[in-house]
């Protein structure tokens, strides 16, 4: 499914605080604060009709096997070119005094052991030239980047708000204010890729295979980062109790089974994950 956005049905969605952190203005008088955000508006309103945003998904049956996600070619809603079923590997946190979670704790086991849950793949982007069309300006550039990076974010934040209450419709009846929701008061999380519960951007060249982001204009390079660089790609859970959490460190032991389960050579895996050994 994919879905396209005018800048002003994203807009309200950006949380600015990430906006005025990338340009380190925490902590700045507010006369600056808002001397920027004027900035932005005027950026969004000139170039309202001249960039889009958009966003693809797919609602899959999913059961946990281990600490792997296993997608059934069952899905809720129908998508070409998926095999039997594909495996998402994930990392579960080993430090002590953690939680010990992995995100396929959010899923219901095998079948034949339980219930079959959904789990949600997405990607969102911008259109390719808001970061291409002002590289004669640096300080256009940038502002412009900026606000694509958020665009994507709000881009997703809007996605997941219609899945949640009428795609997939397990929260139907959801009343949230705008802060609320960037304050992620919604059921379920979102975790993206690169993030600290799911680490390894290799994980989206198997998100590429289900959703083909190709549709919305996302490339992927060898290292599996996406572009434009404006980009979000994750998974939805709707479990009441799933929640984010950092994998943090992992020892050599986990390495080699991960690298086994994503059909990786370890060494090659353990570029992936240098942040994380």
């Amino acid at each position: 499914m994919t879905l396209h956005y005018r800048l002003t049905d994203v807009s309200p969605y950006i949380n600015w605080l990430y906006f005025d952190h990338a340009w380190g203005m925490s902590g700045k008088p507010e006369n600056e604060r808002l001397s920027l955000r004027r900035e932005a508006d005027e950026r969004l309103s000139r170039y309202a009709g001249s960039y889009s945003t958009h966003a693809v998904f797919q609602l899959f049956n999913a059961y946990s096997d281990g600490d792997d996600i296993v997608l059934s070619h069952r899905d809720v809603l129908p998508v070409a070119n998926v095999s039997a079923s594909s495996r998402i590997p994930c990392l579960r946190q080993q430090q002590t005094g953690s939680e010990y979670l992995c995100l396929a704790d959010f899923v219901a086991p095998a079948k034949g052991e339980g219930e079959t849950t959904v789990v949600g793949v997405f990607a969102t982007t911008v259109d390719a030239g808001m970061e291409t069309d002002f590289d004669a300006d640096p300080y256009e550039k940038m502002m412009m980047q900026l606000l694509a990076d958020r665009l994507a974010e709000a881009t997703a934040e809007r996605m997941h708000e219609e899945v949640r209450k009428h795609y997939w419709g397990y929260a139907a009846d959801e009343r949230l204010t705008m802060a609320d929701m960037l304050c992620e008061r919604w059921q379920g999380i979102r975790p993206a890729v690169g993030y600290p519960s799911l680490p390894d951007t290799s994980l989206n060249f198997l998100l590429d295979q289900l959703i083909d982001m190709r549709q919305i204009g996302i490339g992927l390079t060898e290292s599996g980062a996406m572009r434009p660089h404006a980009s979000v790609s994750g998974l939805m859970f709707s479990h009441p109790q799933a929640h984010y959490f950092a994998v943090g460190k992992i020892g050599y032991d986990q390495l080699t089974d991960y690298a086994r389960r994503r059909g990786m050579d370890v060494e090659v895996m353990r570029k992936f994950l240098s942040a994380n050994l």
